[in-house]
């Protein structure tokens, strides 16, 4: 049964974002939205939830359809409530009054702890506002959910609570989620859109088969217009001959001829379409500079605190050497940023029982992007840092998609991606041998992971990395360090924590 269809729908934000999308929503749905950032998912959920008028095209929506919209924020002016408050306000008064065991209902079902639910939404974390939003926008009971990053914040347990909920829902339930975490997408999707100014392309796959599935049909694309533009070209040979042959001999006929393979010519021409060039959210580059030492870091039974001093780990005698990538699992709480900061600590100097050779040049980048300052802007992060000109920091720039207007404003100003691919272009311009990195494919969208990934791969580039990503995870590691019990043990195979994690 169909809830939602939209015809020929376009949006323009100064740029096309996407033009002539038709897409039907039926019972038992579970489409994933994919696309660059920036290139118009949260606007096309926005266009669906009824908040963004499209530019052109027609919307149908089913009577009485009941959409929950889950966003990616929470408005400001909301933040002073608590969580239960804010998931009972979006009942409707006579609701709110006589059955708020709704409310109770959906956050045990999203397993919200008691305290957490009469905390002010401004004390509670990223993650467990997402929640809130989440619960929000089910305690309705909506007939389509639209779920915006959901994963965003959120460690591999709730990634796998979120995943096992929406697993559960009633079958007939569609969802749209727009995510760039492609595990996640595999395990809860049906359908899925690449969303594209030009063509976008739905297939009736989860994300891993659909993706390949749009590069061959890219791949078709290509050579079909490669093609067309042959024959067009042999045509307009043949009636250049024929034009000659007819001015010698003075035959009409043949002049007719000619205007008839030039026309045909011009028909193929005008009706071939070249294969989609996607215009790339900004490129990912990294280096890997050379070093004579065996091992980078040495940790010799390190005793790994808390920020008070409380004892949380040994790390047991490990080394880290050329070529390792290393990612360090464990559950949230554990220790693993504070393993990664106390190595940090010995590479700038400070005091820490982490050795380091003198030969390490490193690159940091921690989850929250502290390197970067909002007050800066990207060009004094990148002239002002490094001695390359204002030419050239400008043409790099605008390769890792700062644009030129957004060059002179204050990073704060910049969105997720954005500050990813700056933190990214400071990173391949320290020239490291040792990458160091905490959640680096925060805010990253799936293209941007994927050429990290190929860079840090491509390089032998060695590094310690904590990430929640399954599919990160699997690709880049070739060591795994897992927090076990309050030790620091190597494993052979990430997948025994996903799964005690995901469940």
């Amino acid at each position: 049964m169909t809830l939602f269809h939209i015809n020929a729908l376009g949006m323009t934000l100064g740029d096309p974002l996407f033009t002539n999308l038709t897409l039907t929503i039926s019972k038992g749905d579970r489409i994933g939205l994919v696309a660059a950032n920036g290139r118009g998912k949260s606007t096309l959920m926005g266009c669906i939830s009824g908040t963004f008028e499209p530019t052109t095209g027609e919307i149908t929506r089913a009577r009485g359809l009941r959409i929950g919209h889950v966003a990616q924020h929470i408005a400001s002016d909301q933040l002073t409530q608590t969580l239960y408050e804010f998931v009972l306000s979006a009942l409707p008064p006579e609701q709110a009054d006589f059955e708020a065991w709704r409310v109770d209902v959906v956050l045990g079902d999203l397993q919200v702890p008691y305290d957490l639910q009469r905390k002010m939404l401004s004390e509670l974390s990223g993650g467990w506002q997402r929640t809130a939003l989440l619960a929000a926008a089910w305690v309705v009971e909506p007939d389509l959910l639209l779920l915006d990053e959901p994963t965003n914040h959120l460690d591999l347990h709730r990634i796998g609570l979120l995943q096992n909920w929406l697993t559960a829902l009633p079958r007939d339930t569609p969802v749209v989620i727009t995510s760039h975490d492609r595990a996640f997408l595999d395990a809860t999707t049906n359908r899925t859109l690449f969303l594209r100014a030009e063509r976008s392309r739905m297939f009736h796959l989860p994300f891993t088969p659909a993706r390949a599935a749009l590069d061959a049909a890219d791949e078709a694309d290509e050579r079909r217009f490669t093609n067309d533009l042959h024959k067009a070209s042999k045509l307009r040979k043949q009636a250049a001959k024929l034009k000659n042959i007819g001015i010698n001999s003075g035959s009409d006929l043949l002049i007719t001829k000619t205007k008839q393979l030039n026309d045909r010519a011009a028909k193929i021409e005008a009706a071939a379409k070249p294969a989609h060039q996607d215009r790339g959210a900004g490129d990912i580059k990294l280096t890997n500079s050379s070093t004579h030492a065996k091992s980078l870091v040495t940790l010799d039974d390190v005793v790994v605190t808390t920020p008070d001093g409380r004892a949380l780990y040994k790390t047991g005698k490990k080394w880290i050497s050329q070529g390792d990538r290393i990612v360090l699992l464990g559950t949230n709480g554990t220790g693993k940023t504070q393993l990664v900061k106390m190595i940090h600590r010995a590479l700038i100097g400070d005091s820490s029982p982490v050795k380091c050779a003198p030969s390490v040049a490193y690159g940091y980048s921690d989850q929250h992007l502290s390197q970067l300052h909002d007050a800066g802007t990207p060009m004094t992060a990148i002239a002002g840092q490094f001695d390359i000109g204002d030419q050239r920091a400008r043409g790099l720039l605008a390769g890792a998609g700062v644009n030129i207007q957004m060059q002179d404003t204050r990073i704060g100003g910049l969105s997720g991606g954005q500050k990813a691919r700056l933190a990214m272009l400071i990173l391949r311009l320290q020239h490291p041998n040792f990458y160091l990195l905490d959640e680096p494919t925060n805010h990253l969208d799936i293209d941007g992971q994927e050429a990290l990934e190929a860079e840090l791969i491509a390089h032998g580039a060695s590094c310690l990395l904590v990430s929640h990503d399954r599919s990160f995870i699997r690709n880049i590691g070739n060591r795994f360090w897992w927090i076990d019990r309050k030790r620091l043990i190597e494993v052979d195979d990430p997948e025994p924590f996903l799964a005690s994690e995901i469940g």
